[in-house]
């Protein structure tokens, strides 16, 4: 490996980023360009892989631009994502059959809701630590196949695969030579046993998923190709991919068992390493597993996942018009001294942790004829605020114990 130099890919929900770090950990550049969303139907959210592709190759090279740097300069280059979203693309050419269908789209819903209170939910949690929700990926991939003709024909003949995004980016990066994910993505599918650490067959058949199309999956730490040539004039080595919620965990330096993270981004994501320990959650948070290097011992973690977080303030912005600049929403909320009885419930695309109602929308209530746009730009924030103290009191009950110190990031 040559290079002084690491880059960071980080493709989220609404935009993508690149950030190259010196030896030291500092930041010398960085790069960012902006996601288009798609809503072809109420609670639907999707984006183009193809674009995301393109974004992550731009902000690469204009990052490298900014720092005057080569490929030749790069020692590593590690991808983190947004965790559920998937695609599925052809095997030869790389080009999707459909959209990818984003973690926070409803369209599976009746689909999941039909195993509420039955053995196949106990079944699921027992080998994911999910909830039977359609946040997680193997609905999605079974919708794909089932709506897009010729699909399931297809992925049964072994011409298409399907992965989370750093599954797709990392098989387009390589030029398709590498289709693998790393443990923490493929423990949000509801395909993988985080547990015996394999896909199980009773979930690819209960989804109707071909094992076939899934990636092989290593720790997050692990040597996963080189770029194409190509791209960059010089192939970068791949040396970690992670979901973007572990990774956080993981870069908070929450290594150890009760040490915890909160996430503030499209929605709000607090992780509490729990060790060798799969917690099971009475309270409606998610196990899942801890981003580790080649090697290391499996980790778990407990995870409350609010899906809207970050995107109220986007609302306000883009759907209400009610501020121009995401920074207003600061000024408007400073300006009343509190919401004056007004509570916004953001459930747009349902109610995560620890609630997880599918069918539940978004809500207003308390309004007067006093009531200003200030007043609901506070509550808006508020509501952040109010979802995280749910999730931080069911963990606290889970565990037992209070969490003493709370990292915090976004």
């Amino acid at each position: 490996m040559q290079g002084n130099f690491v880059i960071a890919l980080d493709q989220g929900t609404t935009s993508t980023r690149a950030i190259i770090f010196n030896k030291s950990g500092e930041s010398v550049a960085s790069a960012r360009i902006e996601l288009t969303q798609y809503f072809p139907e109420p609670g639907w959210v999707e984006h183009d892989a193809q674009e995301i592709f393109s974004c992550a190759l731009s902000v690469i090279r204009l990052a490298l631009e900014k720092a005057n740097l080569t490929a030749n300069d790069i020692r590593s280059l590690g991808i983190t994502n947004q965790r559920e979203t998937v695609v599925v693309w052809d095997k030869k050419t790389g080009v999707p059959v459909y959209n990818a269908i984003v973690w926070q789209c409803r369209r599976t819903s009746l689909f999941m809701e039909k195993f509420k209170g039955t053995d196949t939910e106990e079944l699921i949690y027992s080998k994911t630590g999910l909830y039977c929700d359609a946040y997680f990926s193997a609905s999605k991939i079974k919708w794909i196949l089932d709506n897009c003709k010729g699909a399931r024909e297809r992925a049964e003949k072994g011409e298409l695969i399907a992965g989370t995004i750093d599954s797709y980016l990392l098989f387009r990066l390589t030029g398709g030579r590498e289709h693998a994910t790393d443990r923490t993505n493929a423990s949000r599918t509801m395909l993988y046993n985080i547990h015996a650490l394999c896909w199980d067959d009773e979930l690819c058949s209960l989804f109707t998923v071909p094992k076939t199309m899934l990636p092989k999956v290593y720790p997050s730490g692990h040597h996963y190709g080189e770029t194409d040539e190509a791209l960059f004039g010089s192939p970068i080595q791949i040396g970690a991919l992670v979901g973007d919620q572990q990774g956080a965990l993981f870069g908070q330096a929450c290594w150890e068992k009760g040490e915890s993270k909160n996430t503030y981004g499209t929605g709000c994501f607090l992780l509490m390493n729990t060790g060798k320990d799969a917690v099971c959650s009475k309270r409606g948070l998610l196990t899942t597993l801890c981003a580790t290097l080649e090697g290391e011992k499996t980790q778990y973690a407990l995870e409350g996942s609010v899906f809207i977080g970050g995107a109220a303030i986007q609302w306000l912005r883009d759907g209400l018009g009610l501020i121009s600049t995401a920074s207003e929403s600061e000024t408007l909320a400073r300006s009343v001294d509190s919401s004056e009885g007004v509570f916004v419930v953001p459930a747009f695309v349902g109610l995560g942790a620890p609630h997880w109602d599918q069918d539940a929308r978004g809500l207003i209530t308390g309004i007067t004829r006093g009531t200003t746009k200030a007043h609901i730009v506070r509550a808006t924030l508020e509501s952040i605020a109010f979802q995280v103290f749910d999730v931080l009191h069911a963990m606290e009950r889970d565990v037992g114990y209070d969490i003493s110190s709370l990292c915090v990031d976004g």
